[in-house]
């Protein structure tokens, strides 16, 4: 398992302070200043030398938006196709090998609040699901799941053997909140029964997930996340790792510092120890500590440091442990 961090931005003073509490891996969406469709080459290879030239490895691209047009199958999918493949290959080729992706509809990850206040004063973002049963559709009215699957299938046909050419892996990350609908729009990817239908669309061994576990911890599907991490690892399906916790399930929640949740974290990690589970493992949404502006809710920096050093326990806790 490598501790990998997604600075914003990923500028060179946050590169060193991710190199000084021993950081191995950084995460990193869009190159700063790359507007055009498809994702540029040079720009690519640039940011990752970059980042190299801290001391540190550019894993994983989080993540190449899919369209809604290839989302609902609506004119101009296919081009929108074409440019996904293309900015996927430039990703390979640049020595990406990672690409965390998403299928979530009109919206990406939603809360309901972003400053709540947690433990200690701690903004934290929430989620509650009867604020949102009133809320007005999107433009795209009502979205069915049987449409979206639909066109996941055929995004996924499209493009997974481009990232078998690239040699890039797809890590799928959940809907989030993993509830549906919301405003009228399906949210199919909420529960581990979704992922192994998934991974059975295309028994490929670059598609994969985005093990999210605080996306897991409120599936309702899911009552034990130490056991879903064995289950999806122990197929070789955990590409890349989200470590956070919420208070509890859905309908509603709120994010929780990474060592006060109800998830056995400890569990979580002798978990990953017991797969051989060998990629990068990032800590995501911590709550804006003292200090901080909020600009970014659930991507300042203090809480990920802490993040880091609580991992950083666990993970020796557990070989400690395995010995």
């Amino acid at each position: 398992m490598r501790i990998a961090l997604m600075p914003v931005p990923p500028d060179d003073s946050a590169l060193r302070l991710a190199a000084q509490i021993g950081v191995s891996d950084i995460v990193c969406g869009r190159p700063a200043g790359d507007c055009d469709p498809v994702w540029d080459y040079l720009s690519l290879l640039q940011l990752r030398q970059r980042i190299e030239a801290a001391g540190l490895r550019l894993s994983v691209i989080e993540s190449i938006p899919v369209s809604d047009n290839i989302k609902l199958g609506l004119p101009g999918r296919d081009e929108d196709l074409n440019h996904f493949c293309e900015s996927l290959a430039n990703v390979g080729a640049a020595g990406i090998p990672l690409l965390c992706y998403n299928f979530m509809t009109a919206f990406g990850w939603l809360r309901t609040s972003l400053a709540d206040r947690g433990r200690g004063g701690a903004l934290v973002s929430s989620y509650r699901h009867e604020l949102m049963r009133h809320a007005p559709h999107t433009e795209y009215g009502e979205v069915s799941e049987e449409r979206l699957w639909q066109n996941f299938e055929y995004f996924l046909k499209r493009v997974l053997p481009v990232a078998e050419r690239a040699g890039v892996k797809l890590a799928l990350h959940p809907d989030d909140p993993p509830i549906s609908p919301i405003r009228g729009i399906a949210r199919i990817m909420r529960s581990a029964a979704a992922f192994r239908r998934v991974i059975e669309l295309a028994p490929s061994p670059y598609n994969g997930l985005t093990f999210c576990q605080g996306n897991f911890a409120a599936m309702s599907d899911v009552t034990d996340v130490p056991a879903a991490i064995r289950e999806f690892g122990g197929r070789e399906k955990i590409f890349f790792a989200h470590f956070r916790d919420v208070s509890s399930k859905v309908p509603d929640f709120d994010e929780v510092f990474h060592d006060e949740g109800p998830t056995d974290m400890l569990a979580c990690m002798r978990a990953y120890l017991d797969i051989g589970f060998q990629g990068p493992v990032r800590p995501d949404h911590a709550p804006t500590l003292e200090g901080e502006s909020n600009e970014h809710p659930g991507y300042m920096l203090l809480g990920k440091i802490f993040a880091v050093g609580y991992m950083r326990g666990l993970i020796e806790a557990s070989a400690a442990a395995s010995d």
